[in-house]
């Protein structure tokens, strides 16, 4: 159990401590004497300041130690550790996490999860006979494994034994996959396509200040290169140098003024004015057959009281 009071004997081995700091770390980078703490029985640490600038809040830790009813205090490690103010390195992260686009440089190689969600086996089912094979499966295990020596017959003659079935060569899956070019381990998931496409969606979509200010969308763009597969019906590839956009990957609903199209489209149509206007004020005289004079000189006071 350790003690609260540091032991005498080793509180009192400064020098002792202050020398196997120096000659750890060298006489410039050992400070004041800080403090003593009290480890267990007879086993002390003293701190002394680090004069080092990258360590700032550091101390040099050194223990100090006696035996039982021994006079004599010897060392037992110096170690360099943080104060309370100390500079400390941010904690430690795997690297598949720190990881982030535009990381990987020229030479470097980024392993796949062999539990990657973003893919799935390129081609599946082993190589066992179709369903509606002439062999069957009993037949093509039988085939593989030797064949077994008959049992003697009765009469003393050898039996032989029957030749085996062998069925007939045909292509498995991953020949005939890599016969066609299309042997990929692995290819892209369901998930790995969504999140592409939300990836895409959000740098070139028609959420982006390019696409809403925009004549038109990339769907009626020259310049559009569509992509093959399920991806066609979302996603391109733009071909014009000049757009912000050009060598990737837009949506169809994205757009921008380096359209094909946008010197030749006409202009949005002005809306007709207001049939009524309700921004002016209409004089309305109460006897519209008396031309000129206001109101008060066409109606006298006797008419008004009884109107």
């Amino acid at each position: 159990m350790r003690s609260r009071t540091p032991d005498r004997l080793c509180a009192e081995a400064v020098d002792l401590a202050l020398a196997a700091a120096v000659e750890a770390a060298g006489e410039d980078s050992v400070g004041e004497h800080l403090g003593v703490v009290a480890d267990g029985d007879r086993v002390v640490t003293h701190f002394f300041a680090c004069r080092e600038p990258a360590y700032r809040g550091w101390r040099w830790a050194v223990t100090v130690a006696r035996a039982s009813r021994a006079k004599s205090v010897t060392l037992d490690e110096t170690v360099l550790l943080p104060g309370s103010d100390a500079l400390l390195a941010p904690e430690w992260v795997p690297w598949s996490e720190r990881l982030r686009p535009g990381d990987l440089g020229p030479g470097d190689l980024l392993p796949t999860e062999a539990e990657d969600l973003r893919l799935e086996p390129g081609f599946s089912g082993e190589d066992a006979p179709p369903p509606n094979s002439v062999v069957s499966e009993e037949q093509a295990r039988d085939a593989a494994e030797p064949a077994a020596p008959e049992a003697a017959a009765t009469d003393g003659a050898a039996a032989t034994a029957a030749p085996p079935v062998v069925p007939p060569a045909r292509g498995s899956i991953s020949a005939v996959a890599e016969e066609l070019g299309m042997r990929r381990a692995r290819v892209l998931s369901r998930y790995g396509l969504h999140t592409a496409a939300d990836r895409w969606d959000e740098a070139y979509g028609a959420r982006t200040p390019m696409a809403q200010a925009a004549p038109a969308s990339c769907s009626t763009c020259a310049f559009l290169v569509p992509l093959a597969g399920s991806l066609r019906q979302a996603f391109g590839v733009c071909a014009n140098e000049f757009a912000p956009a050009d060598g990737r990957v837009v949506s169809l609903s994205y757009g921008c003024g380096a359209h094909s199209e946008a010197a030749v489209m006409p202009q949005p149509s002005r809306p007709a004015p207001p049939v009524i206007d309700e921004t002016k004020v209409d004089p309305m005289p109460l006897h519209p057959e008396r031309a000129g004079g206001s109101v008060e000189e066409t109606a006298p006071e006797e008419e008004l009281g009884h109107s």
